[in-house]
């Protein structure tokens, strides 16, 4: 603790750690359960974030959109991992997905509309109205894709519970 204190004081540095972001991980492996386990990690963001429920709410549907997409339609092979990092920014969560499946750059494809037959077909929509595709790229096999989600806490911020499953 001296050591601490007399390079630099503990006590001062602690409004920068107050002040860091939140961040949470995962690394759900690319399988059918995949996007239950992307949820997960997206509830306890949204919670440690007190992030408000409309914000809460669209987060978690456009994570469970990407996710859902990727291993539906993009094929990753077996023991692949789909990566997730949110990061919680001033006025903005930042939300950076990898996966090893086919490549698909959601800014590229043009929305044709709901599929009636099987349901479905909105989630690159409601992706692209809630949140900025920031960056997007393929590279050695894996996709990467950062989206910007702006957000306003109603009400002061996290008095209200993430949404339900």
């Amino acid at each position: 603790m001296r050591a601490s204190l007399k390079h630099g004081s503990l006590i001062a540095q602690l409004p920068v750690l107050a002040q860091s972001p939140c961040v949470v991980r995962a690394r759900p492996a690319a399988d059918r359960g995949a996007v239950g386990r992307a949820l997960a990690a997206t509830r306890a963001f949204c919670q440690q974030a007190e992030l408000g429920r409309d914000a809460a709410e669209r987060l978690v549907i456009v994570v469970e959109e990407w996710v859902a997409n990727v291993v539906e339609h993009g094929a990753p092979p077996p023991g692949s991992r789909i990566g997730l990092r949110l990061v919680q920014g001033s006025g903005a969560i930042r939300i950076t997905m990898t996966d090893a499946g086919r490549p698909f750059d959601p800014r590229q494809e043009a929305f044709k509309g709901p599929n009636l037959e099987r349901g479905g077909g909105a989630g690159l929509e409601l992706l692209r109205a809630w949140s900025r595709v920031a960056a997007y790229g393929s590279r050695a096999g894996r996709n990467r894709l950062v989206l910007q989600m702006p957000y306003r806490n109603e009400g002061g911020g996290g008095h209200n519970p993430p949404p339900p499953v």
